[in-house]
């Protein structure tokens, strides 16, 4: 028995269905949004081509429309708004169809790390570089050269990356639109993720992607003396050169001024 217009007609609207479900559920968070996408458009394909009863493609339709169910209930965002007693405090956003539970779990659920007390715990553990006692960040651009070169450079170990391949978005064409160009890494002691799709090549990416996480690991275990630190203080050094250098050209002249007024007078 083929698959009839109605149960086609079905199938879409449920595959929208999770499409709208996804954008609420997964709103401010783009690279779960279009991974999520992504997962979705290759299931739909997948149950397309193998679904060849009408059972089975009705049994594919109540899945997609399970899971936008899921999506609208089950699915809260929260974002980070204070911090109180070493304790981090975040605003949940409820929508009128998220379901509210009533068991004991809910009620007192089990403490969930957040990526920031994993960060900082991996900064105590010995991680980073252990300050020295009365250090702060030097003031003069020598001794933070100095403070630089001595800082502990973080390792980046594959075995505390998580690797993913997606597909990419954006200009460039096929090479980038119908590729898994884009590297998302996530390292798991800190919890701080990265993606790249800089180039249509996936090695390249990959490289620069280590690159990307490297940088941030510095500036977390390194505050005021990473890598980036270290450039933008450069820059800062070279226009205070430059304002010291026309600031004595200026009084410079003004000396000459006032010795040339003297003679005539």
């Amino acid at each position: 028995m083929s698959i009839t217009p109605t149960l086609k007609a079905a199938a879409k609207s449920a595959y929208r269905d999770v499409w709208r479900a996804s954008s609420v559920a997964f709103r401010g968070d783009d690279t779960v949004l279009q991974a999520f996408r992504q997962k979705m458009r290759l299931d739909a394909a997948t149950a397309s081509q193998e679904a060849t009863t009408p059972e089975a493609y009705q049994q594919s339709t109540q899945l997609f429309r399970d899971i936008a169910v899921v999506l609208r209930k089950n699915i809260v965002q929260a974002s980070r708004v204070g911090e109180r007693g070493g304790s981090d405090i975040y605003r949940i956003y409820m929508r009128p169809e998220t379901e509210l539970g009533d068991n004991d779990t809910v009620k007192n659920p089990a403490p969930v790390q957040s990526s920031r007390s994993a960060r900082k715990r991996y900064v105590e553990a010995g991680a980073a570089q252990k300050p020295k006692e009365g250090f702060d960040h030097p003031m003069f651009y020598s001794a933070l050269k100095r403070a630089h070169k001595e800082r502990v450079v973080p390792e980046l170990r594959e075995e505390d990356l998580e690797e993913q391949f997606v597909r990419g978005a954006g200009p460039g064409g096929q090479s980038i639109n119908k590729t898994e160009n884009n590297v998302q890494l996530l390292h798991k002691p800190t919890g701080i993720r990265v993606s790249c799709q800089e180039t249509r090549s996936l090695s390249q990416n990959r490289t620069r992607a280590r690159k990307i996480l490297l940088a941030k690991l510095d500036r977390l275990m390194n505050p005021g003396i990473s890598k980036e630190d270290m450039k933008a203080a450069k820059q800062r050094e070279r226009e205070r050169r430059r304002r010291k250098k026309a600031k004595k050209r200026a009084h410079t002249k003004a000396e000459r001024g006032e010795e040339e007024a003297n003679e005539d007078d």
